[in-house]
């Protein structure tokens, strides 16, 4: 494999004004974020969504700072090449400033990763500029928001209307202007994705929000369809199908424990003649 350095903030806006698409993943531990970085991913964000996909909540809500930074040591144990974000959980940075610098600090400190992930707009301008200030890279999350799915009132469209799309760039700049050095576009409209793409001097990753976009990222599962209920999503594509070879090879697993076919000689490690005689005796 060819040796790549590890990515930077400078080469995201590089890329940006090259024209050069950006993409980024989720992974939740050390093997997702070895064999991600392998296949040569520019950024992993270990996401909130691993309430869902991994601890089995329905929502993002129930995770907490601990289990963000539970995980990210994990991820950063096993990349060191890709850009490596944390998504800041619910709550973590919606007080004072004081306590949301001492959050970020220990998800930065503990997790080690190379920044954070804020949910909101303008109304988090603040947060993320103090941050910034602190040398803390942002990014930034608009459109659908998990952390707010009750306040949206499900995961619907966001920008499907003129009010819409001018309160999410009215957000995307307030964010640019406060130092995020990139911004999540979540189930925007493509048309609204774009044209928010074309006003920003950062770059936008997409996820359900088109082509326009500079970059993408999708769910590590979704896109292997990793799990015991992965629902077809309209903006996810499905490049392999690991979980059904995964319960194949458990089921023939357990089929062949069952029926005494596992495991066999060739599994086990044999003791010396000496050891074989002070266990069971001389037979002859």
């Amino acid at each position: 494999m060819e040796s790549r350095k590890p990515v930077t903030i400078p080469q995201f806006k590089k890329m940006k004004k090259d024209g050069t698409p950006i993409a980024f993943l989720t992974a939740y531990d050390y093997p997702s974020a070895q064999l991600a970085e392998e296949a040569g991913v520019d950024g992993i964000l270990i996401g909130d969504s691993l309430g869902n996909v991994v601890l089995g909540y329905d929502s993002t809500l129930p995770v907490t700072l601990d289990d963000m930074i539970h995980h990210t040591k994990a991820v950063t144990r096993g990349a060191k090449i890709p850009f490596v974000i944390t998504d800041m959980p619910f709550l973590t940075y919606h007080g004072s400033i004081d306590e949301t610098m001492r959050n970020v600090g220990r998800v930065m400190r503990e997790g080690l990763c190379k920044g954070v992930k804020m949910e909101g707009g303008a109304e988090i301008a603040a947060a993320v500029e103090a941050c910034v200030r602190a040398g803390v890279p942002v990014m930034g999350h608009i459109g659908l928001t998990p952390q707010a799915v009750h306040q949206i009132g499900g995961y619907r469209i966001q920008g499907k209307d003129s009010a819409g799309a001018q309160k999410l760039l009215e957000d995307a700049l307030a964010l640019e202007k406060a130092g995020a050095f990139a911004i999540v576009l979540e189930l925007v409209t493509e048309e609204v994705a774009r044209m928010i793409t074309s006003r920003l001097s950062i770059p936008t990753i997409g996820i359900g929000a088109g082509a326009g976009c500079d970059g993408q990222i999708l769910v590590f599962h979704d896109i292997l369809h990793y799990g015991p209920d992965i629902r077809p999503k309209k903006f996810v594509k499905t490049y392999t199908d690991v979980g059904s070879a995964i319960r194949q090879g458990i089921r023939q697993y357990v089929d062949e424990v069952k029926t005494a076919q596992f495991p066999r000689d060739e599994h086990a490690f044999k003791g010396n003649q000496e050891a074989i005689a002070y266990l069971y005796g001389n037979k002859e």
